[in-house]
């Protein structure tokens, strides 16, 4: 019986029932669940596969487990058997895939039903008790793991040395600014056994090169408008594709078609607006910040734009990047939470002094785990 585990083999045996010399690539082949503790991450930008191919793992697990006792001993540890698999996912991630099932373990194009197989988690206290309730569960697939706090690397970690369950991480390692996602992410990185990468065409309509990034961007009358860098990190929101000056879409983007504008403004004019704030020195700050909300042309972001992108290629798109809403609230977000330079109090005073949007402020805050109430009284 032959066994063709990579582009090496394949040759060989192809070559041996006739064929001609061709390029060979590696097989695709079924899932193994015969090695315990691997802890996989399967990485790419949106729309790659990642999903997909849990959902093939998925369906792998109910055909090995219809195979004999011979195979139960080859995927077991102890009582944990790596077929039998369970997939979790991010509370947060609750808007999408909303004509599904609630066991669906959905994917663009399809979903497979879990039953009780499935949990939606808020963090890796809640992972813990799933592992607990669930001790012959070999295979755990953990749907945007990055979204998740720190510690869950570790209690992955632990659970597959000393127990042998294997792990299965579809996520998002880049967020939009083509940056480490976080801290989890970089911890995953670290602790993982095997990396697959996926790749989706790049969704840039002239363009059919792989794309590896996830791409931010706004529509504003029916113009595609590239998210700024300091755009919040997290945005929670559904998958439908929207026209709105507040709710990104995302798209799949090569390195050529990945527009991240204001990248150079953050770290030579807003960090250091911060800074000087954070040491008592706020007015330049309230002024770009004003210029941000109400005379954009004002702004050190409009000079940066006009030194950086007119005259070059792609300046109106890039430009484009000017016409969303609340620009103003997403660069004072971006230092409070994010840079950790503006405390609270001043984060409340200035939106109350700039009349800045706060349920919108509330909004991103609450969804990168910095919740503020602007209702509540702050002191000049």
């Amino acid at each position: 019986m032959a066994r063709i585990e990579g582009a090496g083999e394949a040759t060989d045996f192809l070559k041996s029932l006739g064929f001609p010399t061709l390029a060979v690539h590696d097989t695709f082949s079924h899932f193994d669940f015969t090695h315990p503790g691997r802890r996989i991450l399967v990485i790419g930008p949106m729309g790659s596969g990642k999903t997909e191919f849990a959902a093939r793992v998925w369906r792998d697990a109910a055909v090995a487990q219809r195979k004999g006792e011979r195979v139960r001993q080859l995927t077991s540890s102890g009582e944990v058997d790596r077929r039998n698999v369970f997939f979790v996912r991010s509370e947060i991630d609750g808007a999408r895939f909303t004509d599904y099932p609630d066991d669906a373990l959905a994917y663009r194009g399809g979903y497979i039903q879990c039953g009780p197989n499935i949990a939606k988690i808020r963090d890796s206290f809640a992972l813990e008790r799933v592992l607990e309730a669930n001790p012959t569960v070999g295979t755990f697939i953990i749907d945007e793991a990055s979204f998740f706090d720190e510690r869950i690397a570790y209690v992955v970690r632990n659970h597959s040395y000393e127990r042998g369950v294997m792990f299965i991480f579809p996520t998002l390692i880049l967020n939009f600014r083509r940056d480490l996602f976080n801290s989890t992410a970089r911890l995953m990185l670290e602790m993982a056994t095997d990396v697959i990468p996926l790749t989706a065409y790049c969704e840039h309509h002239d363009c059919v090169s792989d794309a590896f990034y996830t791409y931010r961007y706004y529509q504003v009358d029916g113009k595609e408008c590239p998210a700024l860098y300091f755009d919040p990190l997290i945005i929670v929101g559904g998958d439908a594709t929207k026209e709105s000056r507040l709710e990104p879409n995302y798209a799949a983007r090569c390195d050529e078609h990945h527009y991240l504008p204001g990248k150079e403004y953050t770290f030579f004019h807003l960090k250091p607006l911060g800074e000087r704030a954070s040491r008592g020195d706020e007015g330049d700050l309230v002024t770009e910040l004003a210029a941000l909300k109400g005379h954009i042309e004002a702004s050190h972001l409009y000079a940066n734009f006009t030194e950086r992108f007119r005259g070059k290629k792609d300046e109106e798109i890039l430009f484009n990047a000017l016409k969303v809403d609340n620009i103003a609230e997403k660069a004072l977000a971006f230092l409070f939470f994010e840079q950790n330079l503006i405390p609270e109090q001043m984060l409340l005073r200035l939106a109350s002094l700039l009349e800045l949007d706060t349920a919108y402020l509330e909004k991103v805050l609450s969804d990168n785990k910095r919740p503020v109430s602007f209702e509540q009284p702050y002191l000049f």
